[in-house]
């Protein structure tokens, strides 16, 4: 399938937020999905990931959340201690009430595409920003039917901005795809999620992904396990389609 791909700017209460766009190069509109980064940020593997979601018929944004602190890439191949301090840096720079109101910026750009259907959208965040697609999910309920977390951090927390506290506003459908060992999600997190998701009543799924660990979707990785990745993209696709199409 033939693509339309441009590189954007996002107008948000910040500032200017540099985005990657992409589409089926087909008459028609497609639904919305906002893919949010995962903590080594913005890079190639991210818009290829971004390209399979578009292939699938939706328009697809991917913003490079970091955008408060400049123009950072890292060149993850030669990663190191060092390196990997100055990404815990970044993604503790940003919380979720940032994320919210980007997302609202997200929302209008989406709402101008010519390209883009109107109304529900859906999204995916990885690592960082799985606690993100649950805070979204709530301050914008009419918005996004359908929103999943790929072994995401940080979503359930002794915090008062926990995203674990807003589920009981989420009017659209959640997916939780979790790996079986995480060194970055504490053991309460998924039996606290699961209650709290049964008593928001609130459409759900939680997977635990057996012998995988943190980051197995990304294929560019050493933990990266094809057949959990697969069917954790299968879960993702059923259920846009199942929401948005």
């Amino acid at each position: 399938m033939a693509l339309i791909e441009q590189d954007v700017v996002v107008t948000t209460k910040y500032g200017r937020m540099p985005s990657f766009a992409v589409c089926p190069d087909e008459p028609g509109r497609f639904p919305g999905i906002i893919f949010y980064m995962d903590a080594p940020g913005f890079r190639e593997e991210l818009c290829n990931m971004a390209r399979r979601i578009a292939k699938q018929g939706y328009f697809c944004i991917l913003p490079d959340m970091y955008y408060r602190l400049g123009t950072i890439r890292f060149d993850l191949p030669r990663r190191s201690d060092k390196m990997s301090a100055v990404v815990m840096s970044a993604m503790r720079h940003i919380g979720n009430a940032d994320v919210a109101d980007d997302t609202a910026g997200i929302l209008g750009f989406l709402d101008a595409q010519d390209k883009c259907a109107p109304g529900p959208v859906g999204c995916v965040g990885h690592c960082m920003s799985g606690q993100y697609i649950t805070t979204v999910a709530a301050r914008f309920p009419t918005r996004f039917t359908a929103s999943a977390s790929m072994y995401g951090v940080g979503i359930v927390t002794d915090g008062e901005d926990s995203p674990h506290l807003l589920l009981d506003q989420v009017q659209g459908e959640l997916y939780y795809a979790f790996a079986e060992t995480d060194a970055h999600v504490p053991d309460h997190v998924i039996p606290d999620l699961s209650v709290a998701l049964e008593k928001a009543g609130t459409a759900h799924e939680v997977q635990i992904f057996p012998g995988t660990e943190h980051g197995f979707q990304f294929a560019e990785r050493q933990v990266y396990a094809p057949v959990a990745a697969e069917e954790a993209w299968e879960k993702l696709f059923s259920m846009w389609a199942r929401r948005l199409k």
